[in-house]
């Protein structure tokens, strides 16, 4: 009986070791997972708290960085860091949207640049990887490499190229000179066309024989089946082209057909409030893109076999 009662002991301080250990894991799973979550989010969540900052509150607490901006200003003050605005000030935003037509100006000028590449973007990469994944012809296997080649280059690299081209066909300056090169992207036509070969082709064959053409296989058969991929590379698209800033300094002339991108990194240490908000209110376009479209992100990039 002794020694029942000492095995069940056992198996008893086991399983609580076993449950206290697991508990642990958890917990400490968890807890780092909080810590990086919070860790990437700071820099958004201090630059919401000092977008509500008044001119004043930024001037003490950033004075020392607008002093190296300044160089009227001989003796270095003290810079600290705060999240909560003392008081609340709506006098950022009423600057940067109301006061300044410089900031809506170049808002725009990032949809006039963004909405027509992701446009052309979709329909250039969508008519070409259903070109690479359904259709057989000569080279195609070399053509695709190439493509794989020009996607793994940086696209520094073809920004010489690019201006050359655009110089010949006297487009540089305008907002073609963005657009067309932005068009024409690698990544897009390798990413559907990953996608696509997963699609049997009996499906397409069978059409075939019903006599359906090839640009009605692809419009009824082959995009219904791409919503995903079409979302997720429509996401990615938007992300990356919201935020470039080499290809307008190099290709357009004119300063008044910047993009807003160009302006953030623009704006010096005495404008640090209006920094705040403009940034903040730039992030809000990409955010509810990516929000509203994440699930297909997700699923697009897993069954186009992409890691």
């Amino acid at each position: 009986m002794q020694l029942k009662r000492k095995k069940i002991n056992i198996q008893i301080i086991v399983k609580i070791w076993i449950t206290i250990n697991r508990i642990t894991k958890r917990v400490l799973y968890y807890f780092i997972m909080v810590f990086v979550s919070i860790s990437l989010l700071f820099p958004v969540i201090y630059m919401f708290a000092n977008s509500f900052m008044g001119e004043k509150e930024i001037q003490k607490n950033y004075g020392a960085l607008m002093t190296v901006n300044d160089s009227k200003k001989a003796e270095p003050e003290y810079m600290s860091f705060k999240l909560i605005p003392d008081p609340v000030s709506f006098m950022q935003y009423y600057k940067a949207l109301l006061r300044s037509p410089k900031f809506l100006q170049m808002f725009w000028n990032s949809c006039l640049l963004t909405l027509p590449i992701l446009l052309g973007q979709l329909i250039v990469s969508t008519l070409a990887a259903f070109a690479f994944s359904k259709f057989k012809f000569p080279l195609r296997n070399v053509i695709f490499f190439m493509f794989i080649i020009v996607m793994m280059m940086p696209f520094q690299v073809s920004l010489v190229p690019n201006y050359i081209i655009l110089k010949k066909l006297n487009l540089l300056g305008g907002y073609l000179s963005v657009i067309l090169p932005g068009t024409f992207s690698t990544f897009g036509v390798f990413l559907l066309r990953q996608f696509m070969i997963s699609i049997p082709d009996e499906l397409c064959e069978a059409a075939k024989v019903d006599g359906a053409s090839s640009m009605r296989i692809f419009l009824n058969i082959i995009l219904p089946q791409c919503k995903g991929a079409l979302a997720s590379l429509a996401i990615l698209v938007f992300i990356d082209n919201w935020n470039m800033v080499e290809q307008p300094l190099i290709f357009l002339k004119d300063q008044a057909m910047y993009p807003l991108s160009i302006f953030l990194s623009a704006i010096n240490g005495n404008e640090l409030g209006i920094a705040f908000a403009c940034g903040l209110i730039y992030m809000i376009p990409a955010v509810l893109i990516f929000l509203y479209g994440e699930k297909y992100l997700v699923e697009g990039i897993k069954l186009s076999g992409m890691k």
